[in-house]
């Protein structure tokens, strides 16, 4: 069963000063949620002092959309989850156009899709089991 796709995307080699920039940040989401009929709750951003970058979520009807970028390092990282299937997005064309990108790794990951086989592994705050 699987109840949501995640994309972790990665941008690297991205033009510093669009990193630092609000605006660009929200018009990438802006172009995201236009091409994939997702609808927004809600956004909280913060802009970090100085050479700073930027981070961003938004609540969605369909689960939610974050980034945070990283000037200092050229590097600007989003997380997409939708609970209902969209479209494939081109990450890759649309940051080295926005962000001025050179290179873009998108993971693509299935949510629930779990089969008896699977091994679980949790967490504790002493290690793991």
């Amino acid at each position: 069963m699987i109840v949501g796709t995640e994309w972790l995307i990665e941008a690297e080699g991205c033009d510093p000063a669009k990193l630092r920039e609000e605006a660009v940040l929200r018009g990438v989401f802006e172009r995201v949620a236009s091409d994939l009929g997702i609808h927004s709750l809600g956004a909280v951003w913060h802009k970090f002092d100085g050479e700073g970058g930027v981070t961003g979520i938004v609540a969605l009807t369909e689960s939610h959309f974050a980034c945070h970028t990283y000037p200092e390092y050229r590097t600007a990282t989003f997380n997409l989850y939708c609970c209902r299937t969209r479209p494939e997005w081109n990450w890759k064309e649309h940051l080295m156009e926005m962000l001025g990108a050179g290179t873009v790794t998108v993971t693509k990951l299935e949510r629930g899709n779990r089969n008896a086989d699977d091994t679980e592994l949790s967490i504790t705050a002493g290690g793991s089991k």
